[in-house]
């Protein structure tokens, strides 16, 4: 590690933190589109000039592609790039409503003359950048060309100077042209004020002793999971496989992401992680491109995940994702041609169904290898929205990214209403009841929704919008048919469903991949988003924990009986142990089971896409 001051080195971290935070604060209170302003669906980053991330509270594109196409001699003060083209993005960007703002940060050298040695960097999801639908979203899409404007990086200001003509063309191919120049307008101003306040850290401490302490973070990060985490992972070849179920395109089936993991804890990069055993790339919009700048990004945004091994649960937390843990990791790719490596110009919309099961499958292998030590399955991202005109005769687009319930763990229930974006959250009903012509009747839990365990998996959302006037619904979501799997012996949680006049006599199941479903005025939408699975056999949950989730509504009665074996009677609205009928219940459960049982329940849906098989091979450890 480099030799530096603690204390200086410090002050350096915190700062970092303090900065971006500050970058993020002033985009939220500046934007104007829900997405970014109320659900905060965007990140920033700090970057040196080597082109390593130095922040590690969430992930963020990368510096690469500006750097590529505009060296860092043609840099000058005042500038700042644009892009959100996925094929030419080195994997930063991963589908086009994705913008990314880069703002280079300068100090003066010894010849009077400016370098840059650093970088603040925003990117988030906007409303919309064209394309085939609204939302720049097209679950049908067959090719990136209906998706929206492709931007390549470009120098978006020259020297404090707006380049106006690229500004028109953005906007003139947005159908939320006011939102999309003032999102950009914030997050321009909000990196260039980051860019200061960074110089402002050089200028004080100089830049020798910064760019010290940039190298000393990042060896930290290098030497604290090599010893803390990755130490944990026993030496060994281990192999898992899950899948999204459907493209938009053809018709549902098992379309495989899978990862070889090989540790070799003598070795320089101790973690390979092997992609080969993918599915093709395929006709619709789920495609992700991961394999460029040697996964670059796809390995700090896969890193997280290994904090889950950390011996420590509240350690976890304390552990930044920087470019440190990239030397650790080395990953293998499949040719070109598959869901991690398509083509151009292969359709990337909902590119979620691939990066976010990633996380998934990594999980999943380092289960095999320490013995179900890391949480069950969650889904937390997938996009929902409705649009039409409102009583002015106004187009309007209300899109929301709601979150779904996180794995039970090994010492604990998951999380309800999780969202993988952090900050991120479902859009306030004052908010949308104000601007939208619709009304929340309801925003709550979805009961039954986590899979049960020793530690049951939390719960999703369910939502229950009425509209006012005739409108289309919209949703990119995946986890419809296969839910999120337990471990362990726990047990799959509940999937997505999306429900139309429920009750009514119109009511109709909407496909989790639907662009424009007419929904009449006084017709509700109800929407349940998935529940994280169950850690453990929930057999072995405790009897008084069955009850309180009961007494809280997490759980039916049913659901308690069903998922737990546990008969519950209700005394004065309360509900009581009929504790004879649960140790019968439970015994004869436990008699039935014959054999070696999955270490992973992949829940109901899996047989209808797999030819009536209960689990995959690569679900016994």
């Amino acid at each position: 590690m480099t030799d530096v001051d603690p204390v200086v080195l410090e002050i350096v971290q915190g700062s970092l933190a303090a900065i971006e935070m500050e970058v993020e604060t002033a985009i939220g209170r500046t934007a104007r589109s829900p997405m970014i302003r109320d659900a905060h669906d965007f990140r920033a980053g700090i970057h040196d000039r080597k082109l390593r991330k130095l922040t590690g509270r969430s992930y963020s594109a990368l510096v690469h592609p500006v750097v590529r196409d505009f060296p860092l001699e043609t840099m000058r003060p005042g500038d700042v790039f644009f892009h959100n083209d996925v094929y030419l993005s080195e994997g930063g960007i991963g589908h086009l409503p994705d913008l990314c703002v880069t703002v280079p940060v300068f100090v003066d050298n010894a010849t009077g003359d400016s370098d840059v040695v650093a970088f603040v960097q925003a990117f988030g999801h906007h409303d919309d950048i064209g394309g085939a639908v609204p939302g720049s979203m097209p679950s049908h899409a067959t090719s990136v060309f209906e998706e929206g404007l492709m931007v390549p990086p470009i120098r978006l200001w020259d020297q404090g100077v707006r380049n106006d003509a690229a500004l028109r063309i953005m906007t003139r191919n947005s159908r939320m042209p006011d939102s999309l120049a003032a999102d950009l307008d914030a997050e321009c101003s909000a990196c260039l004020m980051g860019s200061r306040r960074l110089s402002e850290l050089f200028t004080r401490y100089g830049r020798e002793t910064i760019e010290a302490c940039f190298d000393a973070i990042i060896d930290k990060t290098t030497e604290t999971y090599r010893r803390e985490i990755l130490s944990q992972i026993p030496d060994g070849t281990y192999v898992w496989e899950d899948y999204a179920e459907h493209d938009g395109v053809d018709e549902p089936r098992l379309h495989t992401q899978r990862i070889t993991m090989t540790m070799d804890s003598t070795a320089e990069a101790p973690l390979i992680l092997d992609f080969n055993g993918t599915s093709p790339q395929a006709k619709g919009p789920i495609n992700h491109c991961g394999d460029y700048a040697d996964g670059n990004f796809l390995k700090k945004w896969l890193a997280p995940i290994l904090r889950n091994l950390a011996e420590n649960p509240e350690r976890m937390a304390e552990l930044d994702v920087n470019e440190g843990i990239v030397p650790l990791i080395e990953m293998r790719f499949p040719p070109p041609g598959t869901l991690l490596t398509p083509v151009f110009p292969a359709p990337t919309n909902a590119r979620t169904f691939v990066i976010l099961r990633l996380l998934g499958v990594l999980a999943g292998v380092l289960a095999k290898a320490v013995d179900g030590r890391m949480p069950a399955d969650q889904e937390t991202i997938r996009y929902t929205g409705v649009y039409g005109t409102d009583r002015d005769g106004e187009s309007y687009l209300m899109r929301e990214v709601l979150g779904g319930g996180s794995g039970g763990r090994y010492y604990a229930d998951g999380e309800d209403t999780i969202h993988v974006v952090p900050d991120s959250r479902n859009l306030p009903t004052e908010f949308t009841e104000s601007r939208f012509p619709f009304l929340v009747e309801r925003l709550g839990l979805a009961v039954d929704s986590g899979g049960a365990g020793q530690y049951r998996g939390g719960l999703g959302y369910e939502k229950h919008i009425r509209m006012l006037r005739d409108a289309h619904f919209m949703s990119i979501a995946d986890r419809s048919i296969l839910a999120c799997w337990g471990v362990k012996g726990g047990r799959a949680g509940q999937p997505f469903r999306v429900t139309i006049d429920p009750g009514g006599p119109g009511e109709r199941e909407v496909d989790a991949l639907a662009d424009a479903e007419p929904v009449r005025a006084g017709e509700v939408i109800r929407i349940r988003t998935t529940g994280g699975g169950g850690w453990g056999d929930p057999l072995d949950r405790a009897i008084e924990d069955v009850v309180r989730d009961v007494r809280w509504g997490k759980v039916s009665v049913a659901g308690a009986r069903e998922g737990y074996g546990v008969v519950l009677l209700y005394v004065r609205r309360d509900p009581d142990v009929d504790t004879a009928a649960t140790e019968s219940l439970r015994a004869e459960r436990r008699a039935r089971r014959t054999g070696r049982e999955p270490f992973f329940d992949r829940g109901p849906g899996y047989a209808r896409l797999s030819g009536g098989a209960t689990h995959a091979e690569v679900d016994l450890r």
